[in-house]
């Protein structure tokens, strides 16, 4: 018997709300920085199957981990999944973990004896062994190079923890209290979630939220696949490239895709990517298929509701052997831009592992301007405040600011990249993964790249260094500096277009300099009581003369 309209929206909105609380919770007793300020985890609900019904995105890429992560606990346990278990699983090939500092905690739901649904949160770990802190080499060559993996194995029975699997992977961790921390953390948020569930049930009745569940997953791809129907049919084709691999130094690595849409079916093709390769800059198809999602979530409608369905609403190709779909255990690398320092705590004297996720500028698009030091979508998580970092590891940071110039021209400028410079106070181990040092943001619809990104130690200094794209176990000493700069966003339409009172406003507020302003958008600016107003005259000769130089490229 269907459900019908009014208690379907009244449990839409429970289940969403449920999800939001168990992360608020995970969110609040994160013992990590990782977990707690930049909020790199998120919590979802599935339904017996493993299927995602309701997950409030914090980490997009964890719509496709979630089914693939519960898939792998059902394969193995089956019918001995109890109340009271929960599992642990990392393994990106045994489950679905982006990559193995991602640990995915997953509890079943009972409703009278029967399984009803699954509890799950999946959170990024400081630490778990391997060669260098923080577990993310930048030059890995395989999955194990990124530390302790797990597949799915028992957490607890009847409630009660297996603490020798806590002591297993507390002896694989240089911060064995925080990544343990993180892990009950994850525990307590999904067993909050088992508890709401319980009562929703017995609110509504377990019929009716059955019932709800299946029209969830119905209407998450019927949404979807009603969107495609309206769009134009065809063969679009694109690109981009990354850096490199981190073994490969200065070797892009293209990513390629063909999409054809008929009617309300859409197929992305991405056969001709490049083979996998020896770094990490390889991704399980599952974690493709979810920044496929999201992508289609951006374009149809942000507010969308989240679940397994929108997987159903499109199909896919990954080409067996390719960056997207390696066959060899290679690491996945990550998939935001991220640095981590381990050593030792001048204040604790106990081993640490800063682990920070830093943004970029979003590229500009029709209408908009792109916004200014975000992170990467696909992580989605927040820069750690300056304050939290002074306090809990032993670094200054001496500059913190946008970076004037690096948005990419255009009628919509590109957003403004950072600039965020550590002074260290003691000895470290220093690694990266980043993006786009090589080759810059595109601009689009004829707007200028963005800024590329950078990254200096002791810069401004005779002994600077500059360091690759991702790079792992450099060594820093104390008082040494490091200074990251992030790419800006790529601009949209053309630059000499774009509106000379908003051109002359970002130069005042600092976003664009003056001479970027001739330079780049023709607008002449001249001094004006303590500021610049616009030179009509001089303007208006300059643009013309650049869209003369234009036309003879």
């Amino acid at each position: 018997m269907p459900i019908d309209a009014i208690n379907l929206e009244v449990l839409k909105a429970s289940l969403s709300g449920i999800v939001q609380e168990m992360q608020n919770s995970l969110f609040r007793t994160g013992f990590s920085t990782i977990v707690r300020e930049s909020q790199d985890a998120s919590c979802a609900l599935m339904n017996a199957k493993g299927d995602v019904v309701a997950q409030h995105v914090v980490l997009p890429l964890h719509i496709g981990a979630f089914p693939a992560c519960t898939a792998a606990v059902i394969d193995v346990f089956g019918d001995s999944i109890a109340q009271g278990d929960a599992f642990i699983i990392n393994h990106p090939y045994y489950g679905g973990s982006p990559h193995a500092p991602d640990i995915a905690v997953i509890t079943p739901a009972f409703v009278g004896g029967e399984r009803f649904g699954f509890c799950g949160s999946i959170a990024h770990k400081s630490d778990i062994g391997g060669p260098v802190p923080g577990s993310c080499s930048g030059q890995a060559r395989e999955i194990f190079n990124e530390g302790l993996h797990l597949p799915a194995v028992r957490y607890q029975s009847a409630y009660r923890t297996n603490s020798d699997i806590e002591r297993l992977i507390g002896a694989n961790s240089r911060t064995p209290e925080l990544v343990l921390g993180d892990i009950r953390g994850q525990l307590g948020a999904d067993r909050l979630g088992e508890k709401r569930l319980g009562e929703l049930v017995a609110k509504f009745g377990k019929r009716d939220i059955l019932a709800c569940f299946d029209r969830l997953l119905e209407m998450s791809e019927g949404k979807l696949k009603a969107a495609i129907a309206e769009w134009d049919d065809g063969r679009f084709e694109a690109e981009r490239f990354v850096d490199d691999d981190g073994v490969d130094l200065e070797q892009p690595v293209r990513i390629h895709v063909v999409i054809e849409k008929r009617a309300d079916e859409l197929h992305f093709d991405f056969s001709g990517s490049a083979d996998e390769t020896k770094g990490p800059a390889n991704i399980r198809p599952p974690l493709v298929q979810a920044a496929c999602a999201y992508a289609l979530i951006s374009l149809v409608d942000p507010n969308m509701y989240v679940s397994s369905g929108l997987i159903r609403g499109f199909t896919m190709t990954a080409r067996d052997g390719s960056v997207l779909n390696p066959r060899k255990v290679r690491a996945d690398g990550s998939g935001s831009r991220s640095i981590i320092l381990g050593g030792r705590n001048t204040y604790t004297g106990k081993g640490y592992v800063q682990y920070e996720i830093i943004a970029g500028g979003a590229g500009a698009r029709a209408g908009k301007d792109g916004a200014s030091g975000i992170t990467v979508n696909q992580s989605n998580a927040k820069i750690a405040p300056v304050e939290i970092i002074e306090s809990e590891f032993p670094t200054r940071l001496t500059r913190f600011e946008l970076i004037v110039d690096s948005g990419g021209a255009g009628e919509f400028r590109g957003g403004l990249g950072i600039r965020r410079e550590y002074l260290n106070l003691a000895d470290a181990r220093f690694s990266i993964r980043s993006m786009k040092h090589l080759i810059p943001p595109n601009g689009c619809a004829g707007g200028g790249d963005g800024r590329r990104g950078d990254l200096w130690i002791n810069p401004d200094s005779r002994a600077a260094k500059r360091l690759p794209t991702r790079y792992a176990d450099y060594p820093l000493r104390a008082g040494d500096i490091f200074r990251l700069d992030t790419p800006g966003g790529g601009g949209h339409g053309d630059a000499l277009a774009r509106d000379a009172e908003r051109v002359l406003a970002d130069v005042r507020e600092g976003l664009v300099s003056r001479e970027a302003a001739e330079r780049d958008y023709g607008v002449v600016l001249e001094p004006a009581a303590h500021s610049w107003v616009i030179d009509r005259t001089a303007t208006q000769a300059r643009r013309a003369q650049l869209r003369r130089e234009k036309a003879k490229r």
